[in-house]
């Protein structure tokens, strides 16, 4: 039990990676709905387990060249210091990476132990958050121009693209998850492959030693992690630096693997050195970085208009505070429980306790003459000294126990409790403050919601009723052509009519005749100045066009009715001798009354009058 308190703060650092990189894989995915959340969760659980246990080992190799915590409380104060790093900085809405913390976190207990932190590991580590990114931009960009080249020649089916799409995204998303637990557990359990020995554990088909167990218990920690709590981060999760596609998505996602299965794979490093060339770095790297490095690679493609500055800068300034912050904690906590709880953490800080006290007594005299010769030996405190110091006597047998260590042991359970329960309490105001936030949230969007409903039936309504008014102003336009249409063919027929009685008058003599024929001809010449379907017509136009007559007003004041008239039919686009037949006037004066309108209305030589009159 003592074991699973002390690595409480390693599941607490392998539970909150879990539930914050797991948007790095699947977020885009579960947030555009392309998969279910409870897919990506199972999928992302199974294989960050299988990566952990198959691949952990090369990323801890280097992490313990950095520094090697050799004992459980300095392990568990190294974990927790960077468990707290990440948890306030989240907190704090600054971006942060477990990589970073546990590595600034290291270098916290070298400097307070005064072990000597190797430089060329140390910049071996820095260079991949450099090199990281910049890698995971370039596969980024090459993996885009191949999946669109790919897209647009094959000339895939919309349906069809969207089922391989939701395919590569599972199955990236398989191969991202598997990578994340290769090269992130040693984040969450590296501290602990030091400092605790368990006996391996044989299946039959294979022997699960020491570090693969704990590297097992980080795995289920972080899938814990993952189907616990990174739901709400999968579903939000989305277009925070720059807006993604589906296919984008799934580069960044498998470019993100890809650098995470490099810097972890210890056969591809062993291979690069079988040609001549450098192996590979084995260390864990931050997905969060390079999912961002794989990002700007495709919004500089792209031509970095859509990437969001700002936020990268406040990003970049996250990377660089979670190492320091994670050493700084880690300095101050390693002497809190060294000092107040005379817990050993190892390297010039070591605690020295007595292990096998040795007594050669003679005869009882020399015993109270303290002639008795003592032996002493003295080794560092670890999980399987702390409950093994006795003294013994000159007989072999225990004199009596240490009290004082179990003593000890005690407090540090109970100081342990205390902490999980401070943690715990931490953990669910943050749960509860989310919580708050999501309903708070859900409550906006449900009224959002709301709002956008009313106003597209209101739209609705409206294009509804602007149909039946285009349809009615069709109707009246038609309605009025067609009325002007038998205007012009009746003042035709009345024109030819009385041309046609002026002619048969010219070759009448009889004096009677002449005199009705010249009746009939006022007639005619009458009923064209004096036409009812002409007034009727006239009042048809000033209805439809009563707005339009009044912006000519308002704008015009000075327009006189025949102007506004003329106007109207022009509207109508009718020609100069169709609107000359409906006036009853000659072609000729229609066109000079369209040149002082043309004067009046200021308009262009080059522009066409009747255009003019319909756009206004």
């Amino acid at each position: 039990m003592i074991i699973l308190f002390f690595l409480s703060s390693g599941l607490f650092l392998g539970w909150s990676l879990g539930a914050n990189d797991a948007s790095n894989i699947f977020g885009t995915a579960v947030g555009s709905r392309m998969l279910r959340f409870k897919t990506a969760a199972i999928v992302a659980s199974i294989f960050v387990i299988l990566g952990a246990v198959i691949q952990g080992a090369g990323a801890n190799h280097t992490l313990g060249k950095l520094g090697s915590v050799n004992t459980i409380a300095a392990a568990f104060t190294v974990a927790l210091s960077a468990a707290l790093t990440v948890y306030w900085m989240t907190r704090m809405s600054l971006p942060v990476s477990t990589s970073q913390a546990i590595v600034g976190a290291i270098i916290g207990w070298n400097f307070y132990t005064n072990n000597p932190t190797d430089l060329s590991v140390l910049s071996k580590i820095v260079s991949t958050w450099i090199s990281g990114p910049i890698l995971g931009g370039i596969f980024a960009v090459l993996l885009f121009m191949l999946v669109r080249l790919i897209f647009r020649k094959s000339r895939i089916h919309l349906l069809f693209k969207d089922s391989m799409v939701r395919l590569g995204l599972l199955v990236v998303g398989a191969f991202g998850a598997y990578s994340l637990g290769a090269n992130n557990i040693a984040n969450v359990m590296g501290v602990f492959t030091g400092a605790i020995n368990l006996p391996p554990i044989d299946f039959g088909l294979f022997v699960l030693d020491s570090t693969q167990q704990l590297f097992f218990v980080g795995g289920v920690a972080i899938a814990i992690g993952i189907i616990t709590y990174s739901r709400h981060v999968m579903e939000t999760v989305g277009n925070t630096l720059m807006p993604l596609t589906p296919d984008a998505a799934i580069v960044v996602v498998l470019a993100q693997a890809l650098v995470l299965f490099i810097f972890s794979s210890q056969g591809l490093s062993d291979a690069m050195q079988s040609i001549g060339l450098p192996g590979i770095p084995l260390v864990p790297v931050s997905s969060s970085q390079i999912v961002i490095g794989s990002i700007i690679g495709i919004g500089l493609y792209k031509g970095g208009k859509e990437i969001k500055y700002n936020i990268l800068g406040s990003i970049s300034l996250g990377w660089i505070a979670t190492p320091m912050v994670a050493g700084v904690l880690t300095f101050f906590m390693l002497f809190f429980v060294n000092n107040v709880f005379k817990q050993d953490v190892g390297g010039d800080r070591s605690l020295v306790v007595v292990d096998d006290l040795k007594i050669e007594m003679g005869k009882s005299d020399n015993l109270q003459n303290n002639n008795a010769d003592i032996i002493i030996e003295t080794r560092p405190i670890t999980i399987d000294t702390l409950n093994s110091s006795i003294i013994v006597g000159s007989t072999g047998n225990p004199i009596y126990e240490n009290n004082s260590i179990k003593t000890e042991l005690v407090i540090l359970v109970l100081i342990l409790i205390i902490s999980l329960i401070v943690l715990s309490y931490f953990l669910y105001s943050y749960l509860k403050k989310d919580k708050n936030k999501l309903l708070h949230i859900k409550e906006l969007e449900d009224k959002y919601h709301h709002k956008v409903k009313i106003l597209e039936e209101s739209l609705a309504n409206r294009i509804i009723e602007q149909d039946d008014l285009d349809k009615e102003l069709k109707f009246r336009q038609s309605e009025m052509i067609t009325m002007a249409m038998s205007i012009i063919r009746k003042n035709e027929f009345l024109d030819n009519l009385k041309n046609e009685v002026i002619k048969i008058k010219t070759g009448i003599i009889d004096q009677e005749i002449r005199l009705k024929l010249n009746k009939l001809s006022l007639m005619i010449t009458q009923d064209l100045s004096i036409d009812r379907d002409r007034e009727k017509f006239q009042m048809h136009i000033n209805e439809q066009n009563s707005n339009f007559i009044h912006q000519l007003e308002e704008s015009f004041p000075s327009m006189t009715d025949n102007e506004k008239r003329l106007a109207s039919m022009l509207r109508l686009n009718l020609s100069s001798k169709e609107i000359a037949s409906i006036l009853n006037i000659s072609p000729k004066s229609v066109e000079m009354n369209r040149y002082r309108l043309r004067k009046k209305l200021k308009v262009d030589p080059k522009v066409n009058l009747t255009d003019f009159i319909r756009d206004f």
